[in-house]
């Protein structure tokens, strides 16, 4: 009697841990996907910028809208990465004004102060940037994004005239397989499909429709793309299949050393940055030019 009742203990416990596999921990994978941290904005909008709401699609996105000095020469807009809010550009916004451009930067659905419950990687976000860009006065605008905001400017500009040019800096290729690289090992490939599933429903989007390097064959305009060479969480490899898929003029620049969220701490990357920008911006700019791929090593961070 008492050996029946081990055994069937063992096969209870058993079972309990096929439950907790097959359900729970895909539960759980769905849900860090579906809502990463949240960074809270703490700071006052940097010199020249004031408080501003746009209306996304069945969200408030709350951001900075910031005036140039002196004649207008274009928009740019920034789009910070997960687990981020607009004050990752607070530092950048300066040099930029004082140049002539006006500048906006929101955070992004469910980060920051904006709100919304789920990130979708650019599903819902890109939908959202639409808007506001609707809500922007006067062209031209210059996308600029990192990570998860490279990924929403690329997916939006596939299909929007108004961008003319797009800043993208460790960019993932698509949703489906940097999720794959970025799960725990213990997940097994019936888990993530399980997770992804659990993510599709209560988010409202389909994984594989999130997809930068399908947006990328429909792009025509011209594309910085910019990677750290030592990024192991977002590798390289997912700019380079984005770069190869780009249409039009398109520049890469690798950054040595540079691991995820570092490609832009180097002064000498935002030089390149501001060199592009200006030569996209001239009546014979780069928006003229023949297809071309520009490799440039970046030594040390600033």
């Amino acid at each position: 009697m008492w050996k029946w009742i081990v055994a069937l203990s063992i096969a209870l416990s058993a079972v309990a841990t096929y439950v907790v596999a097959v359900d729970v921990i895909p539960s759980i994978a769905a849900g860090a996907l579906l809502h990463p941290a949240r960074k809270p904005v703490r700071g006052q909008p940097p010199v020249a910028c004031v408080e501003a709401t746009f209306a996304g699609v069945g969200v408030t996105l709350n951001g900075w809208r910031c005036a140039a000095v002196g004649p207008r020469r274009a928009t740019l807009m920034f789009l910070h990465g997960i687990g981020d809010n607009r004050e990752s550009v607070s530092g950048t916004v300066g040099r930029f004004v004082q140049r002539g451009y006006d500048v906006v930067a929101y955070d992004s659905r469910a980060q920051g102060t904006s709100t919304g419950d789920v990130c979708t990687y650019g599903y819902w976000e890109k939908r959202d940037l639409r808007r506001v860009l609707e809500a922007m006065p006067s062209e031209p605008i210059v996308l600029l994004g990192t990570s998860l905001g490279a990924a929403v400017a690329l997916q939006e500009a596939a299909d929007d005239s108004r961008v003319v040019g797009i800043v993208a800096a460790e960019v993932f290729s698509d949703l489906n397989t940097v999720a794959r690289e970025r799960a725990p090992r213990l997940l097994t490939d019936g888990m993530i499909r399980h997770a992804f599933a659990i993510a599709e429903a209560q988010g409202h989007f389909r994984v594989d429709d999130v997809s930068p390097l399908a947006a990328a064959r429909q792009i025509r305009i011209p594309v910085l793309v910019i990677h750290g060479a030592a990024d192991a969480d977002t590798t390289p490899d997912h700019s380079l299949r984005v770069l190869e898929a780009l249409g039009g003029p398109k520049e890469f620049l690798l950054v040595a050393d540079a691991h995820h969220n570092e490609s832009l701490r180097s002064p000498a990357v935002w030089q390149q940055i501001d060199r592009w920008i200006d030569k996209l911006l001239t009546p014979t700019g780069a928006r003229l030019q023949n297809v071309s791929t520009t490799l440039v090593q970046s030594r040390g961070l600033g």
